[in-house]
């Protein structure tokens, strides 16, 4: 895909993964489009932390493994959480199993990947993270929703109350709407959308969007008869 590269925003990225292989190949396939580039590589957490400590722009994403030597994946993940809270993580991982994806989650990853992913399938994860701050496959919020209905909550009784504006930004935010088209289905501006986002992270104490939905889950909210991924 060409991008008009005068106007078009770099998405910068921090790849951390101890497979020198696997780290410099992806490092390749990323560089090789024009709207992707590779600021950071590190080899385990301690060496991320310490590259991140010294770069003087954040990074946009990071590419995150979780097994590797010195600090893991999970407790670099707890760091960044309060260290860098705008550093979007995706996790890449052999580890695609429920325990590992709902801790990660839980951890504000955005986002998790298996390894054996296609490139373009870990090109499209990468932008859509960027556009809407989270981006979820079937499989894993198939894996959320199982996870949240074998706790069996009861539901919570809410006093929190939402515009039906609120309300209708906050389903089309589930089905990973980016902000434009929000605006564009709802007849508003980009902006309004950011404030109704804002203000619904503000009333739902969520950290970021993909709280968001796991927070509609959680306590069904509002009508969301199937969360699913927009085609």
């Amino acid at each position: 895909m060409k991008f008009n590269t005068s106007t078009m925003k770099i998405i910068s990225i921090a790849i951390a993964d101890d497979e020198a292989l696997f780290r410099k190949g992806m490092s390749l396939l990323l560089n090789a489009y024009e709207n992707l580039q590779v600021d950071l590589e590190a080899e385990n957490g301690v060496d991320l932390l310490k590259k991140l400590a010294n770069c003087k722009t954040v990074p946009d994403i990071l590419l995150l493994d979780l097994k590797m030597p010195e600090m893991n994946g999970i407790e670099a993940a707890k760091l960044i959480q309060k260290k860098y809270p705008t550093l979007k993580i995706i996790v890449i991982s052999t580890h695609f199993s429920r325990a590992f994806i709902i801790n990660m989650i839980e951890l504000s990853a955005v986002a998790y990947l298996p390894k054996n992913s296609q490139p373009e399938e870990v090109v499209e994860t990468i932008e859509a993270v960027y556009e809407k701050g989270f981006h979820y496959n079937t499989q894993v919020l198939a894996i959320i929703r199982e996870n949240i209905i074998s706790k069996k909550k009861p539901k919570a009784q809410f006093s929190i109350e939402l515009t039906r504006r609120e309300k209708e930004v906050l389903q089309l935010i589930c089905e990973q709407y980016t902000a434009p088209e929000i605006a564009e289905k709802l007849f508003i501006s980009a902006r309004t959308v950011d404030g109704h986002r804002n203000n619904l992270l503000s009333k739902l104490e969520c950290r970021n969007v993909a709280g968001l939905v796991v927070y509609v889950l959680q306590n069904n909210l509002i009508d969301i008869p199937l969360l699913k991924t927009k085609k």
